[in-house]
């Protein structure tokens, strides 16, 4: 049996914020059942920076996460800026968090955070050849720490289960699969 795409005969949106936008959905599924209360979060698209500096070190930054209310290691990234384009967006969040530039940047996997209520993708992209150029400039709710991890170090902070985000440590493994 073939899987078939749901059928949406009706939406209504509950919430509509610049960070997230709330909606509930009608849908058919094709064995004939109707799920009338089918909801359905549309947050904005993000980048996810795995990011090696000059030196072969990986850039990860460190910061407090409050509805999960935790000190977070975390990789570079952010929102993409209305028709801003992911490559551009990546290399903005980079420099504002980090300060560094880079001499390479590539696309290593496009991610669904979760597909099953979340519209958004997420696009992360392996940089290379990191050299500090500029000084942090972060938004005004941003504090977070630059650190730099050898690989080891990563593969330790791996085993040590020190990185709580799950985004981030699927992109970290996409990108030291190509390193």
């Amino acid at each position: 049996m073939e899987i078939e795409k749901w059928q949406k005969l009706a939406s209504k949106y509950l919430v509509q914020e610049k960070w997230a936008t709330l909606r509930v959905d009608t849908c058919k599924l094709q064995n004939g059942t109707v799920k009338d209360d089918y909801y359905v979060l549309e947050y904005p698209n993000w980048v996810n920076a795995v990011a090696l500096t000059i030196n072969n070190e990986i850039i990860l930054v460190r910061q407090y996460r409050f509805a999960a209310d935790i000190i977070s290691l975390e990789i570079p990234g952010g929102v993409i800026d209305g028709d801003e384009l992911p490559e551009a967006a990546v290399k903005r969040e980079l420099l504002e968090e980090t300060g560094y530039s880079f001499d390479s940047c590539e696309l290593i996997a496009t991610l669904y955070p979760n597909p099953a209520t979340s519209t958004n993708q997420t696009f992360t992209y392996l940089l290379k050849g990191g050299v500090k150029t500029h000084e942090q400039h972060l938004d005004e709710h941003e504090i977070l720490y630059v650190e730099l991890y050898s690989i080891e170090e990563l593969k330790q902070l791996f085993k040590d289960n020190k990185i709580d985000q799950a985004l981030h440590t699927a992109a970290l493994f996409y990108g030291l699969a190509r390193l």
